[in-house]
């Protein structure tokens, strides 16, 4: 849907008088209702006008003239009784102007100070916001001087849970990627992360992935909210060390009844990582990896990499080669596999000089070793050398960088919020 140039600003249309196609006044513009569309802009279907006490409702399809200066029906009468919005509807200046959205551009909370309408080639759509802050005394309070940004560079959250549903499959906060939208919920208030989680909850394995980037306070909170079955499920589709770091932050009393809840395998692998303290390897070790034996090929082992799409990314980057006893042979890098020959045997190529943890090494100790040696991915082996887990980079920087440095994100992420 592409704009025409006639643009009106909202703060200028509300409370402007509503006269009838005799010139008689009915009452007073105290809203507009659009309704969200995806990717385009939200047409205007209807008004609220205020008739004395009562708020009524006026079709879009009843609208003759909107000007700043004049909002003429095309109807000699309206029908008087109480609006009541209709599921899917959004009132701009109720849900919107005054509220805050999501500057998904720059994935931080912003302030609707007014709403650009346009004419379309359906009638009206709002296809605009003012997100600048009003200055003390007046001083550049003129948004007429203000750049409007588009409205598609913007997540409303409207907080109005009737109209939830209708409005949940035309959200666009899937399209972030986790650790994005895990910041968003981080900075969000009650009503806004209700909304927020509402759009992740449509896709089980995204909600999963947001859940393991939420720093524990807020992890904690949701789970707070959420029956046993329901964290269990959850947690079974988390990677496993966050999953077993999130059952541990859960109440004493909750733990066992919400393991035994989580589904196999994944339960087993969570309760053997609950043995780990938090900050050595087996604490940091995840138990999803590829390993093939030394004797496949290199198209095999690719092959497997292709197959393992249970296993995050993090851990791909690494094949683990084993013997006929099932313990370390050799790695190869993933890198490594696409340029070799695919017939190539791994047993002739896979690095056998390998460097390991054990699942009780300090994760100082697991960061250096990754460090010196370069290492995207840390292969943790028992006694037995069979690899029980791998540690991934991201893990490890985690463990590594200072507890309050999600804070101070946060805190640049609200000073820089609003221009």
């Amino acid at each position: 849907m592409k704009a025409a140039p006639q643009t009106l600003s909202l703060s200028a249309l509300l409370r402007q008088p509503v006269i009838d196609s005799d010139g008689h006044r009915i009452g007073t513009l105290a809203d507009v209702i659009v309704r969200l569309g995806g990717h385009d802009y939200p047409l205007v279907t209807g008004l609220v006008v205020a008739v004395g006490n009562t708020r009524v409702f006026v079709s879009g399809a009843d609208l003759a003239t909107l000007t700043e200066e004049r909002i003429e029906l095309s109807r000699s009468s309206i029908e008087i009784r109480d609006f009541t919005r209709r599921e899917g509807e959004v009132l701009l200046s109720e849900d919107v102007l005054g509220h805050r959205l999501i500057d998904l551009a720059r994935v931080a909370f912003v302030k609707a100070y007014d709403v650009r309408l346009s004419q379309v080639l359906d009638g009206w759509a709002a296809t605009g916001l003012d997100v600048h802050r009003r200055r003390w005394l007046g001083l550049g309070a003129n948004h007429a001087a203000h750049a409007v940004r588009d409205w598609s560079e913007f997540e409303p959250l409207i907080g109005h849970r009737d109209s939830a549903q209708a409005r949940r499959a035309t959200g666009r906060i899937p399209e972030l990627k986790a650790a994005q939208i895990a910041d968003i919920i981080e900075d969000a208030t009650g009503h806004e992360q209700d909304e927020l989680l509402a759009q992740v909850h449509e896709d089980p394995e995204l909600e999963a992935d947001v859940f393991e980037e939420l720093d524990e306070d807020s992890q904690s909170s949701l789970f707070r909210h959420r029956g046993n079955a329901e964290v269990a499920e959850l947690l079974g589709r988390m990677q496993t060390d966050d999953a077993a770091d999130a059952l541990m932050d859960l109440p004493q009393e909750r733990r066992v009844a919400v393991l035994n809840a989580i589904p196999e395998p994944r339960r087993t692998e969570v309760h053997r990582l609950l043995g780990y303290h938090d900050l050595t390897a087996g604490g940091l070790m995840g138990t999803d990896f590829v390993s093939v034996p030394a004797t496949a090929t290199v198209g095999e082992a690719l092959e497997a990499v292709r197959a393992a799409s249970y296993v995050q990314p993090q851990a791909l980057v690494t094949v683990y080669t084993l013997r006929e006893d099932g313990t370390l042979d050799g790695t190869l890098t993933l890198v490594a596999a696409v340029q070799a020959d695919p017939g190539q045997v791994l047993s002739e190529i896979a690095d056998r000089d390998v460097v390991v943890a054990s699942p009780t090494d300090d994760v100082v100790d697991v960061t250096r070793r990754m460090a010196d040696f370069n290492l995207l991915a840390l292969p943790v082996v028992n006694e037995r050398h069979e690899v029980i887990g791998v540690v991934t980079v991201d893990d490890a920087l985690e463990a590594a960088i200072p507890q309050d440095w999600r804070q101070r994100e946060s805190n640049h992420r609200e000073t820089g919020s609003e221009l």
